[in-house]
């Protein structure tokens, strides 16, 4: 261009500057970064990271799939989430693997079969298992690989890690993740990283501005409480919904208050960022080149809906209209309040199947072949079902649940049906209905289901028939663990917990739904022939009834195909599952019983 023409001929011209390319060098990583300024190229005097922070590149299993597990697939009992000792019963523990954007804690997503202290990792041909003496041990991670910024969170104990899940290890764990989450941090990994791999041989190499002053203890805080207000958290203890209830509050005023908490939370957040960001800049002087400010984007809480879903606020036309004002973006909310109401329905299933209990916080049932019988001891608790002590501390009466019962019973047999009317007693209508009627009273019953539905934007029923599922396997990462039985055009449908899941599990399913709806359903065309053929019946009405009839006959011939060749054969062979295998290879093992997904 002409630019580079005058450039070229007169370099003081003010369209090109030189530099030497000795300067470059001092940058990890080397890259031709010839905007970096010279107080921010001093900054690579100052000692390296490596020098104060050890950082260690984590395990390569050569099968991932074999050893790596969601951690809701295995047993709760069988996984060391608060860094127990490897034992013969406890043998999965949590795994850093990195993930998406996220500072300060969260992404505890992954677990890792820890079994002879790795050792069936170590013998499994083409694995690596890096750095033994550094795994579990206390410390911090971030994600190497990202779409977005770069992203320190605090681990604690007991976190195996892998190679995108770099751990890092210092006796002022906080202080490094404040600085490695600071504006000024963020900056320079611009510099060193552009194509946003970010290797820790070069984040390392980057100069530690260390801070005293600085206190992430609250940012930590609020970080944690919002990764454990979703189920998907192995912490997770109630739904934050519920935990605003109070006397007189329907659903509407709970999400009102609870998202009047969760602005807060995401204001508080970005004032104690932006004071972080502030003291590191003021410490090194750059207030003329860089700002603390952080875009709501980037205030990594779940609750955040500019965060969960991506958007920038300015991208949108809103803006805040002061410094503790939140911008309100009409789609984004009501986004958020579709997703909330279906977190809600998610629990409410959860208590159908006695996974979670409005009358005790966290998981209930979370191993394999768990049964009433344990929802009712771990629940009710054993003073509560009227246990004597014998003085020598041992039960002197076996627990007696008969005159006990929780606020909100789980079903019975782990199979709750899905169908287009109240077929069954425990339809799973019924149940959400009946859940929501002990959680949030019978007062404002009509006003909270149609809340729910408005913000679903349809029924119940019919989001349970088309979406429930989907929003399941999309929650849990295609790993569900609620099953969905569904016959080839969807005409029956019947969800179980794979937790509880025993072999007669598909027995109970055949005999007392699938076979018990195909005879109601005989019957209800039988009815339907007898008005039919009385006469009584106004022409247009006579059309209907024959069309209705032809629908249940296909129904029926459609159920009665599927039960002789799926479901009888399946029932008849009591299949085992084995948790350890994970949902894909369990999930398999039922072929065409199953929904696809």
């Amino acid at each position: 261009s002409s630019y580079t023409g005058q450039a070229i001929a007169n370099p003081d011209c003010g369209w090109f500057f030189r530099c030497k390319t000795s300067e470059f060098n001092k940058i990890p990583g080397a890259p031709i970064a010839f905007w970096v300024t010279e107080s921010v190229l001093s900054l690579y005097s100052n000692e390296p990271l490596v020098n104060s922070v050890v950082f260690k590149e984590g395990i390569t299993t050569a099968n991932n799939d074999l050893f790596l597990r969601q951690w809701y697939e295995i047993d709760k009992e069988k996984t060391a989430f608060q860094g127990q000792d490897i034992s013969s019963n406890i043998y999965w523990v949590p795994y850093n693997k990195g993930g998406s954007f996220r500072k300060w804690y969260g992404n505890r997503d992954f677990i890792i079969n820890w079994c002879d202290n790795g050792g069936l990792i170590k013998k499994y041909p083409g694995s690596s298992l890096r750095n033994l003496s550094f795994q579990r041990k206390f410390g911090g991670t971030f994600s190497a690989l990202s779409s977005s910024k770069f992203s320190a969170r605090f681990s604690g104990y007991g976190f195996a890690f892998d190679s995108k899940g770099t751990m890092f290890f210092s006796e002022d764990i906080e202080i490094v993740i404040a600085y490695l989450n600071s504006n000024l941090f963020s900056h320079l990994v611009a510099v060193s990283c552009p194509t946003l791999d970010f290797r820790f041989g070069v984040i390392e190499k980057l100069p530690y501005l260390k801070s005293n002053k600085t206190d992430i203890k609250d940012l930590i805080k609020l970080s944690t409480i919002d990764w454990d207000s979703y189920e998907t958290s192995w912490d997770f203890q109630h739904l934050p919904l519920l935990g605003v209830r109070g006397e007189g509050l329907g659903v509407r005023e709970c999400y009102t208050k609870m998202r009047e908490q969760w602005i807060e939370s995401t204001l508080k957040m970005q004032e104690l960022e932006e004071e972080n960001n502030r003291i590191f800049i003021e410490a090194y002087g750059l207030q003329d080149e860089l700002k603390p400010d952080v875009p709501l984007k980037e205030i990594t809480l779940t609750c955040n809906p500019y965060y969960r879903y991506g958007v920038n606020p300015e991208v949108l036309g809103v803006r805040a209209l002061g410094v503790r004002e939140f911008p309100l973006n009409a789609e984004l909310e009501k986004r958020l309040l579709a997703d909330t109401m279906k977190e809600l329905i998610s629990y409410a299933v959860g208590c159908m199947f006695g996974r979670y209990s409005l009358d005790k916080p966290g998981l209930v049932l979370a191993n394999q072949g768990d049964k009433l019988k344990d929802y009712l001891e771990q629940v009710l608790g054993v003073r509560a079902l009227g246990v004597r002590d014998s003085g020598s501390g041992e039960a002197a009466l076996k627990p007696n649940t008969q005159n006990l019962k929780p606020s909100f019973m789980p079903d019975k047999d782990n199979v709750i049906p899905i169908l287009e009317g109240e077929w069954f007693a425990d339809d799973i209508v019924s149940r959400f209905t009946e859940f929501l009627k002990v959680a949030f009273g019978t007062e404002k019953y009509s006003e909270n289901i149609s809340f729910i539905e408005e913000a679903l934007g349809k029924d119940l029923r019919a989001y349970f028939l088309k979406d429930f599922y989907k929003d399941h396997i999309k929650r849990y990462k295609k790993r569900p663990i609620y099953w969905l039985f569904s016959s080839p055009k969807g005409s029956f449908n019947a969800l179980i917990y794979m937790h509880r899941y025993t072999p007669d599990t598909v027995s109970i399913m055949l005999n007392s739904y699938l076979r018990e709806y195909i005879h109601k359903l005989r019957a209800k065309v039988s009815q339907l022939e007898h008005q039919l053929s009385a006469g009584a019946l106004p022409e247009r009405e006579k059309m209907l009834t024959r069309k209705e009839i032809n629908r249940l006959k296909d129904m029926v011939a459609e159920l009665e195909a599927w039960e002789s060749k799926v479901i009888l054969p399946l029932a008849e062979k009591r299949l085992e599952i084995d948790l350890d295998d994970g949902v894909k290879v369990n999930y398999a093992k039922f072929g065409e019983a199953l929904k696809r997904f």
